[in-house]
């Protein structure tokens, strides 16, 4: 079954409600096998493009994921982007702020590990975590060490305006952005988180902070809400992606990148003539 990318998209000045939105939906696949195989044949294809991508060198793909703690980021990244060459593409996961980088804007740290033309960008959390977990969390501020705001400045919608200066500059010069909302259901993180217990070598991903964030439900959603309509623009859009089916998600999230490549229209450079002269002589050095 054919996945229109379009219907996930967040489009600019319309309202979402997260509570109204599903985080399961009917599946794009029938059995597993099908599942697998569709996700193999996108892998393929999305290989040969990051191959022009790479070759052409005139735009960079900037991946962004946010959701809540086991909504599948890590497995999204891990299946989506099994065939892409390593070398072209680059995955950074953003945790806490170092000393370091707290002396710096909030955007700075992310600037630093953007793609370059030619490859893909994958950041796992990212920037907004600026006006997510710090608005859930106020008083991370303190760390921020920021000057005096006016009175009558709102932080969170200057930081907003930021961020979509920030993606605008990079969409001008050829960074091309794809934001990912991954919406899991609060049941459903309960059954997940449950099963890293359960499962020695998933304990590892589990911490006494996921099950702490849990109480600020409501608080995270409305940020994510109030985020997805702030940020969502028409070259760096958002894409509300159903969670709860981690398979069916990754075929949506497959879907979503192929067509932003294929929108993109690239090719193999062409040889001017000057090198394809260069190319018939090397080829009679080499059969002499």
């Amino acid at each position: 079954m054919k996945i229109d990318p379009e219907i996930f998209r967040v489009l600019a000045d319309t309202d979402i409600r997260l509570k109204d939105c599903p985080t399961l939906i009917k599946p794009y696949y029938r059995t597993k096998k099908e599942y697998r195989q569709m996700l193999e044949e996108d892998t393929e294809e999305l290989s040969e493009l990051q191959s022009v991508l790479n070759a052409s060198g005139q735009y960079a793909l900037l991946i962004i994921f946010q959701a809540m703690d086991a909504a599948g980021k890590d497995g999204a990244i891990k299946h989506v982007m099994s065939g892409v060459n390593p070398q072209g593409c680059r995955v950074y996961n953003f945790k806490q702020p170092t000393e370091k980088e707290l002396k710096h804007d909030f955007l700075w740290r992310a600037v630093c590990q953007l793609p370059e033309r030619g490859e893909i960008g994958i950041f796992n959390r990212s920037y907004y975590e600026d006006v997510l977990v710090v608005k859930v969390h106020p008083e991370i501020l303190d760390r921020q060490n920021l000057p005096d705001m006016k009175a009558g400045t709102d932080l969170w919608e200057d930081r907003y305006r930021s961020i979509r200066d920030l993606e605008a500059h990079l969409h001008r010069n050829g960074t091309r952005i794809i934001k990912f909302f991954l919406h899991i259901s609060k049941e459903e993180q309960r059954k997940r988180l449950l099963e890293r217990i359960d499962i020695p070598d998933k304990n590892w991903k589990l911490s006494l902070a996921d099950f702490e964030e849990r109480k600020y439900w409501d608080e995270y959603m409305d940020a994510f809400e109030k985020c997805l309509l702030a940020t969502t623009t028409d070259n760096c859009p958002w894409y509300f992606v159903p969670a709860d089916d981690k398979n069916n998600a990754r075929l949506i999230i497959s879907s979503v990148i192929l067509k932003t490549l294929k929108d993109l229209k690239l090719s193999y450079p062409h040889a001017t003539k000057k090198h394809y002269h260069q190319l018939e002589m090397l080829r009679k050095k080499l059969e002499e």
